[in-house]
């Protein structure tokens, strides 16, 4: 296999435990990933369950988050908007990962007119605001999740494939490379199983940080009423809630919005955290 260009997993390990704030990152990506699971059986209430007799009812030992406009609790619609929220950033990333990941590899491989063809049309979508191209289609269609994770996805890949890029300009002239090649390697067993698995650990640090972007960007969405619609909770659309009544229930702006902080902080630090770690050069 490839003599790798980052270090081996101990010393990553050793590096990254000893990063105070990348280990906190790491407990708040993890405890958010236990709470989405148990969110169905943790959840004091039917997040969808209407209670007239409990209208924007401050938070109190009833309901520890308060209630909406419909009687709802929130600490129950905080609780399954995680769930829907962490789907729609691993959903996204994914979706962006895999094609940025195809086109800077065909990109930086090949080069020459494929590599000027593919760049191009990266520069071209890089000049369009995204999240205005993203309102646009979504427009087009009846909003849902997974048009929102599909179209999310489809106008985030650039950046991935412009890293990608570089790593296979980078690697490509490796003896390794040249090795397998003169050894009669294709082109495909090249690119899969000799560079990309050495391109791994910037598309890691990539996809942790993309999770981040994409949970805000589908908080906005439904913010603005394009994204999760309801009954389905979400923490933009229980902020949309709390915009209709901020004067007089101002907790279903605080809990939703903290849970939005809390979550994006977790992946930020995670993912500067495992930069750092597989790169020591950039501390």
């Amino acid at each position: 296999m490839a003599d790798a260009k980052y270090y081996k997993i101990p010393d990553f390990w050793y590096r990254f435990v000893r990063d105070k704030l990348a280990v906190s990152g790491g407990i708040i990506v993890g405890a958010l990933f236990i709470i989405s699971f148990l969110a169905p059986y943790i959840s004091p209430c039917d997040p969808a369950a209407i209670d007239a007799r409990h209208v924007l009812s401050p938070p109190g030992p009833g309901h520890l988050f308060g209630t909406d406009a419909l009687g709802r609790d929130v600490l129950s619609r905080v609780l399954m908007g995680a769930g829907i929220s962490l789907k729609v950033g691993f959903f996204a990333v994914g979706i962006s990962v895999l094609i940025g990941v195809f086109l800077g590899a065909l990109s930086g491989y090949y080069g020459k007119l494929v590599d000027m063809v593919i760049m191009r049309f990266v520069d071209t979508m890089l000049c369009i605001p995204s999240f205005f191209l993203i309102i646009t289609l979504i427009a087009l269609f009846e909003p849902s999740i997974w048009i929102i994770m599909l179209v999310i996805g489809a106008t985030s890949w650039m950046g991935v494939a412009r890293l990608i890029r570089a790593e296979f300009l980078s690697l490509k002239r490796r003896e390794f490379v040249l090795a397998a090649r003169a050894a009669g390697a294709g082109d495909y067993r090249i690119i899969f199983m000799h560079i990309l698995p050495n391109a791994l650990a910037p598309i890691l640090v990539y996809a942790t940080l993309g999770i981040a972007s994409a949970i805000l960007i589908e908080s906005s969405l439904s913010f603005l009423g394009i994204g999760v619609q309801p009954p389905t909770p979400s923490w933009g659309n229980i902020l949309t809630e709390g915009k209709d009544n901020i004067e007089i229930a101002w907790w279903l702006s605080l809990f939703p919005g903290f849970a939005i902080l809390i979550t994006v902080l977790g992946y930020n630090l995670l993912g500067e955290g495992i930069r750092d770690s597989l790169d020591p050069r950039l501390k």
